[in-house]
């Protein structure tokens, strides 16, 4: 997938752009019968399939309240390139675009800069100044700009459309089966590995400590996950909590930061700066406090036994 940054000269002239637009937050399901729609669209129109979204929440700059996300910029990226998208422009959401008029917009941008030849959006796409750009407007000008337009229907679980309000009120209420099933796939977080106390390398159980970039997590807890990272996959112990073992002051939750880290089984390396992609497979067990370190480490290998047993069932029923 080739990225693109800004509203600059293109590397090189896009075929037949069949074009749809939005935040894409969490990449649901509702958002992969998007891009299914324009995959199918540019392949029929043998073109190229382009997805334009956009740096920042435009409630960040409208409404100077940035909203926390599912997936961030570089999470959603990657999750675009493996559902086969040609093409990704990320816009600078600022003033000057969120005062730009719908119609501009497609006149500036889509046709003018990207030569669109076909547009799909979903059913409550809204774009533009005042949020006035949607589907019927946008087929008021199709034959004005000379190009076609095709919505894409909701996609519906348990009687209810799928939207990434639902799904991230579900992430923080610890509901990762009713999450997964509107996301079309795992839980995940996408993170960067900072450095710390180094105290699980100390124990002979090394994380990687995750800065998420403003992406909501499950709530405290020991999960069993799986870490994507250079194209393989790796079983993990994953805690989201507050380390109550090693905690200076009494174990208390008020006004604290979760920390995110990641035990990797069966790993070896330094991952310091690298981008960490941690899928969660099930809850293990609440977080509680250890009056010694052995005992964490005697636990520790309790969550490792369970992580082992359950991935190993999954997969004997896969079979």
């Amino acid at each position: 997938m080739k990225k693109i940054y800004g509203i600059k000269e293109l590397p090189g002239k896009i075929k037949y752009p069949v074009v749809t637009i939005g935040m894409f937050d969490g990449v649901h399901r509702g958002h992969q019968k998007i891009i299914e729609c324009i995959r199918h669209y540019a392949l029929t129109g043998k073109g190229e399939s382009v997805v334009i979204t956009f740096d920042r929440h435009p409630k960040s700059i409208i409404e100077n309240r940035p909203p926390s996300f599912i997936t961030s910029m570089e999470h959603r990226l990657s999750l675009l390139e493996r559902l086969g998208v040609d093409h990704t422009v990320v816009l600078q959401f600022d003033r000057k675009l969120a005062e730009m008029t719908a119609e501009d917009f497609v006149r500036e941008i889509l046709v003018c800069w990207l030569g669109v030849k076909c547009i799909v959006l979903g059913f409550n796409c809204h774009f533009g100044k005042d949020r006035e750009g949607n589907i019927t407007l946008v087929r008021k000008l199709a034959e004005k700009y000379d190009f076609e337009v095709y919505g894409c229907p909701p996609v519906i679980y348990r009687g209810q459309i799928i939207s990434s309000t639902a799904i991230r009120r579900a992430i923080l209420n610890g509901e990762l089966g009713k999450a997964e099933a509107m996301l079309g796939r795992p839980v995940s977080i996408l993170g960067t590995v900072v450095k710390k106390s180094g105290r699980g390398r100390i124990l002979g159980y090394p994380t990687a400590n995750l800065d998420l970039h403003h992406e909501v997590r499950p709530p405290r807890g020991v999960y069993g996950t799986r870490v994507r990272w250079a194209e393989q996959d790796y079983l993990a112990l994953t805690n989201i909590g507050l380390r109550p073992t090693f905690a200076k002051e009494p174990f208390t939750s008020e006004g604290e930061t979760l920390e995110i880290e990641v035990h990797i089984l069966d790993f070896q390396g330094t991952l310091y700066g690298q981008n960490l992609e941690v899928q969660f497979l099930f809850k293990i067990r609440d977080e509680i406090p250890f009056q010694t370190a052995e005992e964490l480490k005697t636990q520790i290998e309790k969550d490792k036994e369970i992580l082992l047993k359950r991935t190993l069932t999954v997969q004997h029923m896969e079979e």
